[in-house]
């Protein structure tokens, strides 16, 4: 299966969720990323703003503000094709909303790179080799090649996202673990520590 029918197929599979079983997943899915020790250790996370059918991650999110911590989220250039990582305060306010339901930040203060502990991705799907199944803009893959980057990969997703194979480019990069509502995955070497 190509990555076009792949992504048709999750898509699917995320829209014939219910409300009820996504907010529960999204829950024990934010529990178990919240007790990883990436997830304890980090000054400094990079979360994304969830689709109305994604994992929602604000419970994470506002949990990593209690702790003190500082939550980045992309904002995305759609005329340069990238993202830059600003800091929020708030889930409420300063944000533009697309057609797709995708938030982007409309102020911010950018966050360096090199001062980024963990960076928490979304994607369509993932395999348990880490390769992700992204939306088709790379905008992630871009991001995790830059050099001043160092925080360790976690994909974050429903059980139901992961496959047995991610068809992959030379350009994908993969994540170094994975956080479901039933588990958390490690991958070889990369333990991202």
């Amino acid at each position: 299966m190509d990555k076009a029918q792949l992504r048709s197929e999750m898509q699917k599979h995320l829209l014939q969720m219910s409300d009820e079983q996504r907010s529960g997943k999204s829950h024990k899915a934010c529990q178990n990323l919240i007790s990883t020790p990436q997830f304890q250790n980090a000054s400094a996370i990079m979360m994304y703003l969830s689709l109305p059918h994604e994992v929602d991650t604000s419970e994470a999110i506002l949990h990593a503000w209690q702790l003190g911590k500082v939550v980045a989220v992309p904002k995305i250039s759609w005329q340069q094709r990238h993202m830059i990582p600003v800091q929020i305060n708030s889930l409420e306010t300063g944000f533009s909303t697309s057609a797709s339901g995708l938030r982007n930040p409309i102020t911010g203060i950018p966050t360096p790179f090199a001062e980024i502990d963990l960076v928490v991705t979304p994607a369509l799907g993932f395999d348990r080799k880490g390769n992700r199944l992204g939306r088709g803009g790379s905008y992630y893959d871009r991001f995790f090649i830059n050099d001043e980057l160092k925080a360790p990969r976690c994909g974050f997703a429903f059980a139901e996202q992961i496959v047995d194979s991610v068809p992959v480019a030379e350009t994908d990069v993969p994540v170094d673990f994975l956080v479901t509502d039933e588990e958390v995955v490690y991958f070889n070497d990369r333990q991202g520590e």
